[in-house]
Order: structure tokens, then sequence, then C-alpha cells
């Protein structure tokens, strides 16, 4: 069916006359099709529906971030608990996206999950099914029939945002914000499409849209894509479908078909996200693609049994019109949109399920590896995932993890260094770069919190991000100060010194100490243990007390050396010695802050 006017292509400025009694300005407009439609309802609808829309995808954004923060630990467990069990990794999918009220956020934080190496591609492939049935529940969220109670929800529920103390409070205020703004919204814009079902012009254009033949409903399906595409969110095409409907602007089966579209037209976001990322990040979006073109394709050759299905399905006509205050409503079809939104997207998945490892292969043929390892930084981290921020937060957590475990190995590294007669060279460049890299992953985990903590996150991951971005400092520090016992070491070798046997028996069990230290604070930071101090703090005393008593040792020795006339100990080993008891004792400090950052932590 052609959707494209027949005459009049653009809508055209008519007339411009003078009021003979007024001599106000009237203005009026040709729409495609037939009748004129004046310029202040023109302005007037436009206001409504712009209005309405801005209001109900803020809504959506302040309920989306209430739940998270709500339920964030939850949500934290939940994510770790994915596995390649395909039905747990759906549930999964279906539980997030019904927090997060945006199948886009989760499609989207799956691929930053990908791109990381975090999440498999076969664990993905289940997420994404299941966040397709999660992000149906907004449609039956409008379906309680509340909306004229949205404005004073969000009245009320303002007030205990604005003035609890609470955190938890406010954050269940603001989700409650939220769904007050989404029915508010949604009903601002059901009175604007009055407007449209009152004026033959608007009407005769929108009539032009019909699911009546096949070709009709895939025009109708590639509109609700394109819109979609255009306003970047599914639950606000969703919203803008079921104003329509209700008022009986366009047909539920026309609403149907619009709402087969919307979900080819939400794949957009993954797509996008998945440009520049890895080939299994690029793989997890071509499927969120292919399992919603497949399905839409399937069900549109079944169109018309469909329908009678979701109809049957439904407590009501769905034809069957109602009066309210006056005017036409079509409360049935509400419900049936829902359903239409929900039976798709269960179907699609109970159907793809029993499929998901042939769809991986797939999908490995589809988007070949690349002939290099694909490593874009150095960090897991992904912008992707800061849409989430309890998720996010989290992710940071690893990365603290693996500076954690990067300083223990370089510790042992400068161990086994200082033992050898012969200098491994390769050992010690090994060291050298781990260390830059260690700076480097600082500051690619300041770079990310920084940019997590300029968006709106709750006060508990905010004080996280920066107790995250205190730890990253202290390890950072940590690896130069370790990188100082090898530069050390190899200044004596270069000046023809080395410690004695004795001395460097003495590092060697200094620095053994210095690691047990470590494992245990780094336990506890992978344990989230606040009780670390009370474990660790008499390891750390011991190291102090070691220190100190090679230090006094060894300047006495140097006392009576130079009593005696002795001056064996040349002064570059002094030096070197008494820098190096030094290195250890600020490794032991910094520790020691990190102990102190993970015990304040809640």
């Amino acid at each position: 069916m052609d959707f494209a006017p027949q005459t009049d292509v653009a809508t055209s400025f008519e007339v411009l006359r003078e009021s003979r009694k007024n001599h106000d300005l009237h203005l009026s407009f040709t729409l495609p099709g037939r009748g004129n439609l004046d310029a202040a309802s023109f302005i007037k609808l436009a206001c409504e529906i712009i209005g309405g829309l801005g209001i109900f995808l803020l809504g959506m954004k302040h309920m989306s971030d209430g739940m998270q923060a709500v339920a964030g630990n939850s949500l934290r467990r939940m994510i770790g608990a994915v596995t390649n069990h395909r039905i747990l990794a759906t549930t999964v999918g279906v539980i997030v996206t019904t927090v997060v009220q945006s199948s886009s956020v989760t499609t989207v934080m799956v691929i930053g999950f990908v791109n990381s190496g975090v999440m498999q591609l076969g664990q993905a492939i289940g997420v994404i099914m299941g966040a397709n049935i999660g992000t149906t529940i907004t449609g039956w969220i409008l379906v309680l029939k509340i909306g004229k109670y949205g404005l004073p929800l969000l009245g009320a529920s303002s007030f205990v945002y604005l003035f609890s103390k609470g955190d938890r409070w406010r954050y269940w205020a603001m989700a409650l914000m939220g769904v007050g703004m989404v029915f508010f919204g949604l009903e601002v814009m059901k009175d604007a499409c009055k407007i449209i079902k009152e004026t033959p012009a608007f009407e005769a254009w929108f009539q032009r849209f019909d699911a009546s033949t096949y070709l009709g409903v895939l025009g109708c399906a590639m509109a609700g894509c394109v819109l979609t595409v255009l306003v970047q969110s599914s639950s606000a095409t969703l919203g803008i479908t079921i104003s329509l409907a209700v008022q009986g602007v366009i047909s539920y089966e026309t609403a149907a078909a619009l709402v087969l579209g919307e979900n080819i037209g939400t794949t957009i976001t993954a797509f996008l996200a998945s440009l520049g990322a890895t080939t299994n990040a690029r793989r997890a979006a071509y499927f969120h693609v292919i399992f919603n073109l497949v399905g839409v394709f399937w069900i549109t050759l079944i169109f018309g049994w469909y329908i009678e299905l979701i109809q049957t399905l439904v407590d009501g006509n769905v034809a069957e019109a109602v009066m309210v205050d006056g005017k036409q409503t079509f409360p049935y079809t509400l419900t049936a949109i829902a359903a239409t939104h929900s039976v798709f997207n269960i179907t699609n998945t109970l159907i793809f399920l029993p499929f998901v490892s042939v769809f991986e292969k797939a999908l490995k043929r589809i988007v070949p590896a690349k002939g290099f390892k694909e490593k874009p930084h150095l960090t897991d981290l992904d912008i992707r995932i800061l849409e989430t921020p309890l998720l996010a937060i989290e992710q940071s957590r690893k990365e603290i993890e693996k500076m954690s475990d990067g300083c223990s190995k370089m510790l042992d590294w400068s161990a086994e260094l200082l033992q050898q007669d012969d200098l491994d060279k390769a050992l010690a460049d090994r060291l050298s770069q781990r260390e830059q890299v260690l700076d480097s992953v600082q500051d690619e985990i300041s770079e990310f919190v920084i940019q997590l903590l300029s968006g709106n996150v709750p006060h508990s991951v905010a004080n996280e991000a920066r107790q995250q971005m205190h730890m990253a400092d202290e390890f950072e520090s940590v690896s130069d100060y370790i990188l100082d016992l090898d530069r050390f070491d190899r200044k004596l070798r270069q000046s023809g010194e080395r410690f004695s046997e004795l001395q460097r028996a003495d590092l060697v069990k200094l620095n053994s100490h210095v690691a047990v230290y470590m494992n245990e604070v780094n336990q506890a930071l992978a344990a989230g243990n606040t009780a670390v101090l009370t474990k660790t703090d008499p390891t750390a005393k011991r190291i102090k007390d070691e220190i100190k008593q090679l230090r006094t040792k060894h300047l006495d020795g140097l006392s009576a050396a130079n009593t005696d006339g002795d001056t064996t100990v040349a002064p570059v080993v002094t030096v070197a010695w008494l820098a190096s008891l030094n290195a250890f004792s600020k490794i032991r400090e910094h520790m020691r802050e990190i102990a102190e950052v993970i015990s304040e932590a809640r």
C-alpha cells in the first residue's frame, strides 16, 4: 500500500487573511489528504504530543534510575550469576530489563560486557532474548487504568523525594515519580490524539496506515521501525501507539503492526553501540537484529491469525467503544496491544531458545574473527555500561582487583630478581612494563569513574566510586615503589656493587612478609570484608617493626665499622639499602590506606 500522499506532498501554507471583524491573523494548513487545520489547533497538537512524549521519556528515566538504586545489589549479583545455562541467562535478562525498564539499556550493557570479555556470546544471546520479554512489562504497566492518578502520584512522591533524608526512601520516591510522569505523559498524548480524532484532515491522513493487507502490515511495521529509530525508545513509541489506538485514530490491527516494527527499531541502539567493539560484541548486536527481524517476518506471514489469537486472549472486544466524559475511547485496545507485544516476544524466545548454540555458530560465520588479538583498552571498562551505574561500578571494582593482582605479581618478580646473580633482563623488562600498564590502568579507571560520577548516580554508588579512585591511586603508588626496589638493585649492579648475601636474605624475607600482608588486603578487597583492619593490622605492625630493626641493625653496623676503621660497606650500598627499606615501608603504608578504604565501605 502506498503511504505517500498523492497530492500536496508537504504541508503547505495556504491562507493568510485579515479578519474583517477583529483584524486578527488566521493561519490554515492543508494536510495530506482532504481538509484544513487551523494553525492554533496544529500548534496545540504539536505541543501536547511533544510535551507528553518528553514527560513520558523523563518518567521512564526516573523510574529506571530509582529501581536500579533500590535493587542495585540484587542486580549486581544477578548479572554475576549469568552462566551458559540458556534458561538462567534468559531469566536474568527478563528481570534486569524489568528493573531498568529498557531493553535498549540492557542490550547495550550486554554489548559492553561482551566487549570487555566478562560475558561470553552464548550468555549474551540468552540475556538479549530475556530483555525482549522484559521490555513488554512497560505495556502492562500502562494497562493499569490509573492515568488520572498520574499527576497526584507525581506530586506526592516528589515531596517524599525532596524532603526525605533516607536514600532508600528517596529512590523509591524517584521510581514512583517516574511512574506518575509516565501516566501523566500518556494522558497528555491521549488528549492530544483527541484533536486528531476531531479533525477530519488529520484523521484522514492517519487512516492511510491500514494493516488490512499484507503490504499494509509491512508498511505499518516499517513506520513503527522508523519512528522508534528516531525517538530511540520503543517504550515511547509504544506510548504513542497506545494513545492513537485508544482514541480510535488507528485500528487495533494497525497498532499491532506498528508494535511489530517498533521491535525492529529498538535494535538500532545496540547496533550502534557495537560499532568499534570486539567481534563477539558485534555478534551479540547482530543477534539482537536477527532475533527481531526473523520474529517480525514470520508473524507478518500469519498476521491475521495472530490478531485473532490476541483478541481471543483479551477479555473484551477491541472494537467496542466506551464513552468517557462524552468522548469515545477503546479501552480494550490497550490490553490487546500489551498482549500483542508480550506474546510476540515470548513466542519468539521459545522458538529461538533451543537453537542458541546453532545461532552462536552461525554468528561466528556471519561475523568472522579478526586475525589479531583484539584488546582496544588495557582495562575491560566500557562506557556502554555507564547507562547502568550499579553495574558500571561493579566493573570498575573488578579492575581494581586486577590491579591488586598485578601488584602481587610485581612483588614476586622483584624478590626473584633480587636473588639473581646474573640479571634476567626479560623478567626485569616485564616488571617495568607491568608498572607502566598499571599506571595506564589507573588513568582508565579514573576517567571511567569520573564519567560515572558526572551522571545522576545513587549516593551509595558515588561513595563507592570515590573509594575506588582512592584505591586505584594507592595501587598505582604501590607499583611505583615495587619498581623502585629493582631500580636500586640495578644501580648497585651498574656500580659493580651488590647487597651482601645476608642483606639479600633479609630483603627477601621482608618481601615475603609484605607479600603476605598484600594478599590479606587483596583477599579482603575481593570478599568485601570490612573487618580487614582487625585481620591485617598485626601483620602490618610486624612489618613496621621488622623494617625498623633492619634499619637500626645496618646503621649500628656502620657505626661499629667506622669505629674499627673498617669501611668495607660502600656508601652506594648504604644508600640503596635504606632506600629499599623505605620503599617497603611505603608499600606497607599504601596497602594500609587501601585496607582503611575497604573497612569504610558500605
